[in-house]
Formats: C-alpha cells, sequence, structure tokens
C-alpha cells in the first residue's frame, strides 16, 4: 500500500470516494478489487489418490481420481473409448478409454491397456500483473527497465483490433493493446481505481505463452504404456500446472507435478501478490522451473494422494504458490487409506463417497459452548450434541452448523471489513473459514468487539435458528441437508430462464460440503438456494490396475446433450448415491460405434 501511495497509482476520484471502512485503507480497497477480478484461490479442488499392491487385495495397483469443477447440464466431460490403427511411424497404436473435453483430440483422464493416471490442479502462481508507467510525452509508450546511470527507455505498445460480433446490435471494436509482459486488461471498466493516464497493468500468463504444447503433451499420453512413459509424454504439458498420479500393470506407482511454473528472482519479495513495477528487472520472469525439479514422488511408502495441499516439502528450492488449499481432505484420505491394510474398488469408492469434515470436527468444541436463549434453542443443541461432523443428506446437523457459521462470517468478518470490501473479496467463497477459526480460538476482539467471540458465536446461532425456521418451518427433525444441498448441474443458457431450467437443470439432494472428500462447494451469494451444490465432483473414477476392465466411473448428469434423452440425466441419482457404472474397453455388448474412415482418392 505504501508503494503505491508513493507511486501515485490511485486516481484523484478513487481517492476521494473510497473512504476507509472499518480501517480498511484505500490501497487495501484497490488492490483487493484487483485480486478479486483475476481471480482468489476459494478452496475449490480435486483429489486423486494410488495405492501400490502390497495395500491392495489384489496384489496390483489401484487408482481413484475426481476433478472437482462447477456442475453443468450437459456435464463437462465425456466419456469414449479411441482406437487407431493407423498411426504415424513408430507410434503405438492408440487405445485408450476415459473422460474427453470438448475440443480436445485426446483422452483427459482414463488409462491405456498398460497404465492409468489421474489429476488435481497444483495450483502454482503462474500469473503476475505489472504496473506499466506510461510516458507523459507519449501515451502509446510504456518504461522499459534501464541501468541506474542510463535514462529512462520507452517502449511502444502493441495494438491490434478485435471485432465483437453482437447478436442483434452494433458490432462492437476492442483495441487489445500489450507490453513485454502481456495484455493490458486495465483498459477494462474493472481498474477505475487506477490512474489510467500515468499507469497501465498488464498481466504475464504462463497459459499465454506460444510455446504452450499441452495439447501435443495429451496426445502422447494416450498412446503411454507405462510409468516412465507416462512421465516423458507429460514433458511438453505446459498449462494449467497438475498434481497426475498414475500406476501401471507392471506394478510401479508414481506421483509427478506436470507444467510450467515461473522462476522468480530471489529478491522478488512481491512475488505476484500484488502489481509490481514493470521497469525494475528484478520483478520479471527468469525462466521455468525446470521438469526434473517439479515435485515427483515414487510411491515407496505404499500410497500417494493430494487434494490440492502443498505438495513439497519446506526446503523446496523454487517458490510455487502462497495460496495452498487448507489440507483437511488430504488429511482425512491418509487417514482412510492408513485405516484399511488391504483395499480394493469398493474401498476406494467409499473413500470418495466420505462425508466426514475434519473442519467442522475443529469447529465442534467452540459450538458446544454456545448459550441462547432462543425457544429452538434446546432442540438445536439435542441435534448436535452426538453430532460427529458427517455431513449426512438426511441428517438435519449439517445446515444448523453451515447456517451457523455463514451467520459468525457476516458477524464477524463483513462487519470488520465494511459490506462493500466484502462483497468484493468475498462473494462466493468459503475459504474464509480456517481464519475465521483462527480469530474464534484466539477471541480476537479486533474482529470480533469488545464482547468477545463467544457473543458474536452466540448472535450467529440465534440468526441461524431464525432464518431456517423462516425457510423449513419449526419442526427441526424435518429438515434435511439434502434439501438444501441440492447438487444443482445448470444448463448453458436455459439454465437462466426461469421457464425452462425445470426441464434442461438437473437437480439432486446431496451430502458433503466445502471440505468433505465427496465436496458439495455452495455460494452464500446464491439468493435464491443459499446451500446449493454448485461445485462437486464432476466425475468419479477408480482403476483396477490387476484388470483394467473391471474400473469404473460415473459423472452427475448423463452422456446426452439432448434433454430429451433418456440418457440425459440417467446417472445423476447413481452420481449422488455414491455408484458408478463399468468403465470397460471390451464391453460384452456394443450398442452404438461410430467410426471414422479417411477418404480414399
Amino acid at each position: 500500500a505504501q508503494m503505491y501511495k508513493r507511486l501515485g497509482v490511485y486516481n484523484d476520484e478513487f481517492q476521494t470516494a473510497a473512504a476507509p471502512s472499518a480501517g480498511a485503507s484505500d490501497a487495501a480497497t484497490a488492490v483487493a478489487h484487483s485480486v478479486s477480478g483475476l481471480g482468489q484461490v476459494k478452496g475449490l479442488g480435486s483429489n486423486n489418490w494410488v495405492v501400490s499392491g502390497q495395500r491392495t487385495q489384489s496384489g496390483m495397483p489401484l487408482l481413484a481420481n475426481d476433478p472437482h469443477l462447477g456442475l453443468t447440464a450437459p456435464a463437462i466431460w465425456y466419456f469414449t473409448h479411441l482406437q487407431a490403427t493407423e498411426t504415424p511411424e513408430g507410434q503405438a497404436p492408440l487405445n485408450v478409454v476415459g473422460a474427453t473435453l470438448p475440443g480436445l483430440p485426446f483422452v483427459v483422464l482414463g488409462h491405456t491397456k498398460g497404465v492409468a493416471w489421474g489429476f488435481t490442479n497444483t495450483g502454482p502462481d503462474v500469473q503476475d500483473t505489472y504496473l506499466e508507467q506510461i510516458d507523459p510525452n507519449d501515451s502509446t509508450r510504456y518504461r522499459l527497465p534501464k541501468p541506474d546511470d542510463a535514462e529512462a527507455a520507452w517502449a511502444s505498445f502493441e495494438t491490434r483490433q478485435e471485432l465483437i460480433r453482437v447478436k442483434g446490435g452494433d458490432d462492437v471494436a476492442l483495441q487489445v493493446r500489450s507490453t513485454r509482459h502481456g495484455p493490458v486488461i486495465s483498459d477494462l471498466p474493472a481498474y477505475q481505481w487506477l490512474d489510467r493516464k500515468r499507469y497501465a497493468l498488464a498481466l504475464r500468463w504462463s497459459a499465454l505463452d506460444a510455446n504452450n504444447a499441452t495439447v501435443e503433451a495429451g496426445v502422447r499420453s494416450n498412446v503411454a504404456q507405462s510409468v516412465p512413459e507416462l512421465i516423458q509424454a507429460y514433458r511438453s504439458y505446459h498449462s494449467p500446472m497438475q498434481n497426475v498420479v498414475m500406476a501401471d500393470t507392471t506394478g510401479r506407482i508414481a506421483y509427478k507435478a506436470v507444467g510450467a511454473v515461473p522462476v522468480r528472482a530471489a529478491d522478488n519479495d512481491l512475488r505476484g501478490v500484488v502489481p509490481a513495477p514493470g521497469w525494475e528487472p528484478r520483478f520479471d520472469w527468469q525462466g521455468w522451473i525446470p521438469y526434473e525439479d517439479t515435485p515427483q514422488d515414487d510411491g515407496a511408502p505404499g500410497w500417494l494422494a493430494t487434494a490440492n495441499q502443498r505438495v513439497h516439502a519446506p526446503d523446496y528450492p523454487y517458490f510455487l504458490t502462497q495460496d495452498w488449499v487448507v489440507p483437511y481432505r488430504k488429511q482425512r484420505i491418509d487417514q482412510l487409506l492408513a485405516k484399511t491394510p488391504l483395499h480394493s474398488v469398493r474401498s476406494f469408492a467409499a473413500i470418495q463417497n466420505d462425508v466426514v469434515s475434519l473442519e467442522a470436527r475443529a469447529w465442534l468444541p467452540h459450538m458446544h459452548k454456545i448459550v441462547s436463549t432462543h425457544p429452538m434453542n434446546g432442540a438445536a443443541q439435542s441435534i448436535m450434541k452426538d453430532w460427529t461432523g458427517q455431513m449426512s443428506v438426511d441428517s438435519a446437523a449439517p445446515l444448523i452448523f453451515n447456517a451457523w457459521l455463514a451467520q459468525l462470517g457476516q458477524r464477524v468478518i463483513r462487519e470488520r471489513l465494511g459490506a462493500p470490501l466484502f462483497e468484493r473479496v468475498a462473494t462466493g467463497k468459503q475459504q474464509f473459514r480456517p481464519g475465521l477459526l483462527a480469530i474464534i480460538e484466539a477471541n480476537d476482539k479486533a474482529w470480533c468487539g469488545e464482547g468477545g467471540c463467544a457473543e458474536r458465536m452466540n448472535q450467529a446461532w440465534d440468526a441461524a435458528l431464525v432464518a431456517l425456521s423462516e425457510r423449513y418451518g419449526p419442526d427441526l427433525a424435518a429438515w434435511r441437508w439434502g434439501d438444501a444441498h441440492r447438487a444443482i448441474s445448470e444448463h448453458k443458457p436455459f439454465g437462466k430462464v426461469w421457464p425452462l431450467k425445470r426441464f434442461f437443470d438437473v437437480s439432486v439432494p446431496s451430502a458433503g460440503d466445502g471440505f468433505t472428500v465427496n465436496v458439495g462447494q455452495y455460494k452464500l451469494d446464491d439468493s435464491d438456494q443459499a446451500f446449493a451444490n454448485r461445485h462437486a465432483a464432476s466425475l468419479r473414477a477408480i482403476y483396477d490396475l490387476s484388470n483394467l476392465e473391471r474400473s469404473v466411473f460415473i459423472y452427475q448428469t448423463g452422456q446426452s446433450g439432448n434433454v430429451l434423452s433418456n440418457r440425459y440425466r440417467d446417472m445423476s441419482q447413481e452420481w449422488a448415491q455414491g455408484r458408478y457404472r463399468a468403465l470397460r474397453m471390451e464391453p460384452k455388448t456394443v450398442v452404438n460405434r461410430l467410426s471414422l474412415l479417411p477418404a480414399r482418392p
């Protein structure tokens, strides 16, 4: 904030209008607005794990994967079996099955005859923003780095014209400017706080680099037959970085983080957290972390698991990020993997569908200290007395618990930050909850007020009971988490059209919350359905390396994108109930087959 004030990055109107609320400075407000516009870690993510044959009933590896994404109808994934007998010389025949994404000519997650793999997002910091100082004598130029004894150097913005065609309206002509770091994003209306006569804000993002060969790596992965071949195939993978767990039919397992992450200079103390002066060379990227040095593990302990937690030791020599997801899911996966001596597809399915929240268990000692005179308090406390953090679909306890924390966040975080700043950085996010827990445990009166945090917890409890009774009625025994926490796969675009959404959206009661292995993220700013599950396991897959024909999968809608098809939503109930379907390369029967043949002269 001091650097920004010294540089004078704010326009005069912003400095006048952005009066601090509850102690938040105009600089903090501006930075929060900038970060919010670019996207923040929200506690979202995925799970994958693999165990070696020494930990399975079959004596061969098992591998599980459930990537967590926004729920849509049709589903983002499409399962398919790809075969090609005619391939380029020296390349193995293509024979792979698994989940594909629109526009990508390969299976993203799945297995070949010899190897299986699964992804979670590593979440590295691969975006930096740069303040580009504009030449006061020529607004078409921006400042370059220079030696200390030289005069300022300037370069011209690169420009190009984009034409956006608007149905039923006039075309929109957009001029896009770029610097040596990347596209200028401050030309958008969201950056009104910036003095754009003096500065521009440019984005450096790994995914925009011309050497992005992710598609090539994906194609190569589809012909790999072993763990070493798969690791080699992903050498050219670029963005976004993924934690890949893998296993092959020889019994080998491994973990490798694949993708491009920038190397930042040792004296780059900003580390991409806030926009850096673009004319100071210490903030420029110094290259890429070598592929051999990205985090990896050969699975010697017998299993490997990732759930978007920190994936390297404290002495790792490179900076990946400082925004790791809290490790509750990873800790729970490790607990369940350790609990069963020899695993099977059935035990893996139970882990994928586990709804115990370790985050909730951390809150229980504080919740049990609540003092309330609300008429419904006795019934509510009776329900919560023996609750162990199970986010079960048919229980009232998860609903009471999550409603209480939603009210507590409003009374502690929102009141301290002020409504404008809170809405700017917290909309749709639950990631304040670990920070809120730290505030409560410390009884931090700077956040809770002079009455202390116990007073805030009591107030939030009463407010939650009032809100829930108004929504679900006075009979607590009839409250169900699944009724409030329906998994809604929204159709694009008909989910936004009221008469059509009931036909195109796919909705089922669901368990879990944002911190369970079986994730169910909700958005508190969803005015109609505050606890609706909008972000969950977009697919679940389990691969059995003892016989890959015994592998299974499921996702939350169906294989068809045609709402009139009986395959449009036929998997939804099975997905919600933790069931699976067979994933076979050689099914006993084939109903439909699509063959693409090259044209012959």
